[in-house]
């Protein structure tokens, strides 16, 4: 069974959501005041949340259209490699060569998973 070009997408950008609910995650703790309330008022917060509700949609989409799980998880491992451009854009982190060269493995791996 072969796994939809539009199933990849839709796992390609759930990858992207979860890593912007994690910059999501983080910069709302940075807010937060500690509070009970403070975390459920954080408007950052609720937004990283809304991020891993779509990520669910759309993995149940991509799964519901024929995708295959050894072919799709893989997929979602991007989502470090998008964690890492967005902490470099939003914060300055740099990307080193050994984070590039963890990148260029993350990869080959899913390439090699699909095959």
């Amino acid at each position: 069974m072969s796994t939809p070009a539009i199933s990849i997408v839709f796992f390609l950008v759930a990858s992207f959501l979860g890593a912007l609910g994690q910059y999501l995650y983080k910069s709302g703790a940075d807010l937060a005041g500690g509070s009970v309330t403070s975390y459920l008022l954080n408007l950052r917060l609720l937004i990283g949340v809304l991020c891993y509700v779509a990520v669910m949609v759309l993995f149940v989409a991509a799964f519901k259209k024929g995708g295959s799980l050894t072919v799709l998880y893989p997929i979602y491992a991007t989502t470090f490699i998008w964690a890492a451009v967005i902490a470099l854009l939003v914060y300055g982190t740099p990307i080193k060569p050994i984070n590039a060269a963890g990148m260029s493995l993350l990869i080959a791996g899913m390439y090699l998973m699909g095959k």
